[in-house]
């Protein structure tokens, strides 16, 4: 396959992951209208109110999920360096190390490569506390998507969102 079908195919896929998730992107001055924020009177306002904002700003709700993320890689850097040391291991392995070479009069094969980077790449992983961060991530997009989606007000088209049109 050459380039130029390559990169079709990339712009095929950014078109269509465009068009099916970006363009359900609402408008900032929807998203953040202050002014149709409210307290829910019982947990049954709440969750009619959640359940419809998920379905509505599901895209803008997903971008922060995903600014969220980036702040957490971000302020944890030996997280980002970890990964960036095993995804950078696998890609040079693959590419430059493909096939077995002479070190020292010693034969180094992929497999010992892939060994060397598993026992220095997993521990520094483990202690860069990845399952401290994907939990942090969880509770975080939880609480601001929650309370976002909780407490606006589903607009006037809500009340038309279950009509079928003839």
């Amino acid at each position: 396959m050459d380039v130029v079908q390559q990169l079709a195919k990339v712009q095929d896929f950014a078109k269509n992951l465009r068009d099916a998730r970006f363009g359900a992107i609402r408008h900032p001055g929807e998203f953040f209208d202050y002014q149709r924020v409210s307290r829910p009177k019982d947990m049954q306002e709440y969750m009619k109110r959640a359940s419809y904002n998920i379905r509505y700003f599901s895209a803008n709700y997903a971008i922060v999920i995903a600014l969220l993320a980036v702040y957490s890689l971000l302020t944890n850097i030996l997280l980002l360096f970890a990964g960036a040391f095993l995804i950078g291991g696998f890609i040079a392995i693959n590419r430059f190390a493909n096939e077995p070479f002479e070190f020292q009069g010693r034969t180094i094969t992929p497999q010992n490569l892939y060994i060397a980077l598993f026992v220095i790449g997993l521990p520094v992983l483990w202690w860069a506390a990845p399952l401290s961060t994907f939990f942090w991530l969880v509770g975080s997009s939880a609480c601001v998507v929650g309370a976002h989606a909780g407490l606006l007000e589903p607009g006037v088209e809500s009340e038309y969102a279950g009509l079928e049109t003839v």
